[in-house]
């Protein structure tokens, strides 16, 4: 096990470096998806935050694809040896806007690789630091944190966390119905070709889930979007999420708000059916 830490952690450092455009039929296809009215989408309209997530698409060939869907282990990623990938959550520092018709570039470097032991085995946590520069600027318009998690596949004797309770009073409050066209949807958009999102029987045959798992990403993006619907104006200068429990495609779940006492951090989660907490942020204002 510590030979193989110490190969994982020689990841430390890698980084590589990837070039894209703005274009306009991303937005207005997410703008769509999100059920907004359709709008014109000129060169210079700001990106909302965490659309970024429609460009740097992962174009890997179809025969360096694993059986997951995903690209296989290796490469930029180190080779986790385990079968179940999920997105643990982010940070986010908004310093100037992306905008459409920019000339962006995305520097990626693999800042962290811990092994810890959990309740149902091993889990490695890999996080990773994207800086996204537009037009040749030497300063970056968004620092992302991605934290990564793999874990061993589930066993039969495994016994799911003890889940959180949603908090109970929100200013806003919206429900999501994540049927099999939003998934869709979500994944080819941001050509996302994880089975465990479009894929039932992958995902409750191979993997053991109940049902289809929504995107951690597109339950982030609705959560700002709650954000964005109730304040138009608001300028986010940082956010935060942690997934705290999957959510499945089997019953409509709610993205709720609650603007806090400074004026500035509004406190965002998504809630299951059950009332439980499954995803928990936190977003600052400037």
């Amino acid at each position: 096990m510590e030979a193989q830490q110490d190969q994982l952690q020689s990841w430390i450092g890698r980084s590589e470096r990837v070039e894209d455009t703005i274009n306009p039929t991303p937005v207005v296809a997410l703008t769509a998806t999100l059920d907004h009215p359709a709008m014109a989408v000129e060169s210079g309209t700001p990106l909302p935050p965490l659309w970024h997530w429609l460009y740097f698409l992962p174009m890997h060939r179809q025969s360096e694809i694993g059986a997951d869907g995903h690209a296989r282990r290796g490469g930029f990623l180190p080779p986790v040896p385990l079968p179940r990938r999920m997105w643990a959550g982010s940070q986010f520092e908004f310093r100037s806007p992306i905008r459409v018709g920019d000339r962006v570039t995305r520097t990626s470097t693999i800042d962290n690789v811990t092994t810890k032991e959990g309740r149902t085995g091993k889990l490695v946590f890999v996080k990773v630091r994207h800086e996204v520069r537009c037009n040749e600027a030497r300063e970056p318009a968004l620092v992302e944190f991605h934290d990564i998690v793999y874990r061993e596949a589930q066993g039969p004797s495994d016994v799911a966390p003890p889940p959180q309770t949603a908090p109970v009073e929100a200013a806003w409050r919206r429900q999501v119905v994540p049927d099999d066209v939003l998934l869709f949807r979500y994944s080819a958009l941001t050509f996302n070709g994880h089975r465990i999102h479009y894929d039932r029987r992958y995902v409750t045959e191979v993997e053991g889930y109940p049902g289809l798992i929504v995107h951690g990403p597109l339950i982030a993006t609705l959560l700002m979007d709650l954000l964005r619907r109730q304040m138009p104006d608001a300028d986010v200068a940082s956010f935060r999420f942690k997934a705290v429990r999957p959510t499945f495609d089997l019953n409509p779940f709610h993205v709720s708000g609650q603007p806090q006492a400074d004026g500035k951090t509004i406190h965002l989660w998504a809630s299951d059916h059950e009332g439980w907490l499954t995803m928990d942020a936190t977003a600052v204002l400037r």
